[in-house]
C-alpha cells in the first residue's frame, strides 16, 4: 500500500520534475540501497523465482545493461522501490492499485507468472533510456506475458513525466502528466479519458473494445473512461483512500472544496496554487492530518481512527525524485530517501553521480540490529511512538535543521561542481562522491545522537512515574 505524487515541471517552483511515494507495507521491511553496475555481453533470462521473489515472471536480459540503482527488500533484493539509471531514466514503483471484482473474473491477474513490484525496477531500468519508452515496454509485457498484481508506476526523464496504471490482467493505459498539474494517487486507479489519438497517451490495444464487448463501457453514454471502467471503487476506498488524494489536493489547491469521500470525482489532475517545492513533496509524504481530529498520532496513539494518514509506522520509505534537466546529470538527477516512518525520518539525498555507499546501507533483516542504517532510524521511530506528542516534536525539530543545513550545503557543492564538470569532469564526480557520502553519514550520525537523547528523556520519565511509597532515598 503506497501513496504517490507526481508533478509535472512548470507546477514547480524551479522548473525540476518532482515525483514522490511512501511505500508501506510492514515496519521490519528493511531496505538496502543498491547500485547495479553496468554489465555487458549477457545472455540469459531474469528470473524472480531464482531471486526467492513472488512468482515465476522470467523476461530476457539484456546484452547490454546500463548502471542503475534500486532500494529493494533485504530478503530477495527485488521490489526495488526507486531508482535512476545511466541515461538519466527514473521510475517509483509500485502504487498497489485495485480492479473492479467484475473485470477481474474475467480476466484476471496472472499471479504464476504475470509481472509484479517485485521485477519492475530489474527489468526496466538496465534497458529503457526514456519515461515513454519505459512506460511502452511495462505496456507490452503486461499485454503478452500479464501483470501478476495490480499497479501504478511513474517514470521520469529529462523530458517528460509518464504514469502508468493496470486496468485487469493484461489491460493498461498510461498518460504524460500535463507539464503545468499534478497528479495524486492513493492505492487507487486514478486515470481518466482516453484517447487513442492522444500523443500523450498509451494503452493496451484492446482497452476500449474489450471493456465494451464485455459491458464494462457503453459508447452511447459519453467518452472512455479508465478508471471508471476497469478499477475497483467501494467503501473500502471511501476511508483508506480518498482522504489521503483529498489532503494532498487540499494542501495544493487550499481554496478546492470537495468532500472527502467523493473520490472518483475528484479531479486526475490540477493545477497547483502556487509552485510545488521539494519542501512540500516530503510535507505530503509526512502527512497524518496534523491540526484535525483525525490525526492518529496526536493526544495517544488512536488505531481507531478510519481516515488512513500518509505517513503510517509501517512504512518502510519514503522517497522524492528531483530532475533537473538545466544541471549535468550527476547532480541533475536525486532521490530524497527518508527510510522507515517519514514522519520521524529525515530526507537524505542519493545524487545520480553517486558511484558507492557504505556497507550498511546494504545491511539489515527483518531483526533490529545496531548496525545498519535502516535500523538506526527504524529504532529511534519506534521509541518516539512510546510518547508521541512529547518526543517527535524532538526528533523533527532537529531533522528540519539538518535538512535545511544541507540543502544550503548541497547549493554551494553543486554550483562548484557544474564549475568543475566544465574542465575536469573526474574530479567534479570525486568531489560529489565526497560530498554525498558525507552527507549521508551526517545523517546516520544524527540519528543516533537522537536515539540517544530520546532513550534519555524516556529514561527520566520512567523513573519518576515509578515512585515506591515511602521511598525517601535518592541513593
Amino acid at each position: 500500500m503506497c501513496t504517490t505524487l507526481v508533478v509535472g515541471e512548470k507546477a514547480t517552483a524551479d522548473g525540476s520534475f518532482l515525483v514522490a511515494r511512501s511505500a508501506d507495507s510492514s515496519s521490519l521491511k528493511a531496505q538496502h540501497f543498491v547500485v547495479h553496475p553496468a554489465v555487458k555481453g549477457q545472455k540469459g533470462v531474469y528470473s524472480c523465482k531464482a531471486h526467492g521473489g513472488v512468482n515465476d515472471f522470467t523476461y530476457p536480459l539484456p546484452e547490454d545493461a546500463m548502471r542503475y540503482t534500486t532500494v529493494p527488500n533485504w530478503k530477495t533484493q527485488l521490489h526495488g522501490a526507486v531508482g535512476f539509471n545511466e541515461a538519466g531514466l527514473g521510475l517509483t514503483g509500485t502504487e498497489s492499485i485495485f480492479a473492479s471484482d467484475e473485470v477481474l473474473a474475467i480476466d484476471p491477474y496472472n499471479v504464476e507468472s504475470g509481472i509484479t513490484e517485485d521485477d519492475i525496477p530489474d527489468v526496466i531500468l538496465p534497458r529503457c533510456r526514456t519515461a515513454k519508452e519505459a512506460a511502452a515496454l511495462l505496456g507490452e509485457i503486461i499485454e503478452t506475458q500479464g501483470c501478476g498484481e495490480g499497479f501504478g508506476v511513474a517514470f521520469v526523464d529529462e523530458k517528460d513525466v509518464w504514469y502508468l496504471e493496470t486496468g485487469s490482467g493484461h489491460q493498461w493505459f498510461a498518460e504524460r502528466t500535463p507539464a503545468d498539474m499534478y497528479f495524486a494517487s492513493g492505492n487507487q486507479g486514478r486515470l481518466g479519458v482516453y484517447d487513442p489519438a492522444n500523443p500523450n497517451q498509451m494503452a493496451s490495444k484492446t482497452l476500449v473494445s474489450w471493456a465494451t464487448e464485455k459491458g464494462f463501457y457503453d459508447p452511447a453514454k459519453g467518452p472512455f473512461n479508465f478508471s471508471a471502467a476497469y478499477t475497483r471503487d467501494d467503501g473500502r476506498d471511501r476511508v483508506y483512500n480518498d482522504p489521503r488524494v483529498w489532503v494532498m489536493q487540499k494542501y495544493l489547491n487550499p481554496s478546492l472544496e470537495q468532500p472527502v469521500d467523493a473520490g472518483r470525482s475528484f479531479p486526475v489532475y490540477l493545477k497547483p496554487e502556487k509552485p510545488v517545492t521539494l519542501a512540500d513533496m516530503k510535507a505530503l509524504m509526512r502527512d497524518h492530518y496534523e491540526g484535525t481530529p483525525h490525526d492518529p498520532y496526536a493526544n495517544g496513539l488512536n488505531g481507531d481512527e478510519p481516515w488512513r494518514p500518509i505517513s503510517v509506522f509501517r512504512t518502510y520509505e519514503a522517497h522524492v525524485m528531483q530532475v533537473r534537466p538545466w544541471l549535468p546529470r550527476p547532480i541533475g538527477e536525486v532521490i530524497h530517501i527518508a527510510f522507515g516512518m517519514a514522519d520521524l525520518s529525515v530526507f537524505v539525498p542519493f545524487y545520480q553521480g553517486l558511484e558507492a555507499v557504505p556497507e550498511q546501507y546494504g545491511m539489515g533483516t527483518d531483526r533490529c540490529d545496531s548496525v545498519s542504517v535502516y535500523w538506526k532510524y527504524r529504532r529511534l521511530q519506534t521509541l518516539v511512538m512510546t510518547d508521541y506528542d512529547k518526543l517527535a516534536p524532538v526528533v523533527k525539530k532537529a531533522y528540519a535543521a539538518w535538512e535545511a543545513d544541507t540543502a544550503e550545503l548541497a547549493k554551494s557543492m553543486e554550483e562548484e561542481f557544474v564549475r568543475l564538470w566544465k574542465d575536469d569532469e573526474a574530479k567534479a564526480l570525486e568531489m560529489l562522491n565526497t560530498f554525498n557520502l558525507g552527507v549521508l553519514a551526517s545523517a546516520e550520525a544524527l540519528a543516533e545522537d537522537l536515539l540517544n537523547e530520546v532513550f534519555t528523556i524516556r529514561t527520566k520519565d520512567i523513573e519518576e512515574s515509578i515512585v515506591f511509597k515511602n521511598n525517601k532515598s535518592k541513593d
